[in-house]
């Protein structure tokens, strides 16, 4: 059964995740470079490329707020981004 109220993650968590997401989010741009020089900005491999590129960064973005509602008064900047 689940909490009627969500458990928000824990410092150690927002910053193990932040480690990945950055990680993920700044492979994913160069890969998306990388496929749209290729294939031209054209293609449609390189137009999905680019949806999940900024799909991702949209991501970082977010989880970035939800770290700082989740942890309020600690500096959250650069867990994400």
């Amino acid at each position: 059964m689940r909490p009627q109220t969500p458990v928000p993650l824990t410092l150690e968590e927002h910053r193990e995740l932040g480690n990945e997401m950055r990680a993920m989010n700044a492979r994913m741009q160069e890969l998306c470079k990388m496929v749209v020089s290729v294939y031209g900005p054209n293609n449609q491999a390189a137009f999905t490329f680019r949806k999940v590129a900024e799909a991702t960064n949209r991501l970082c973005q977010d989880l970035q707020s939800q770290a700082a509602q989740d942890l309020p008064g600690y500096p959250t900047d650069g867990f994400y981004l």
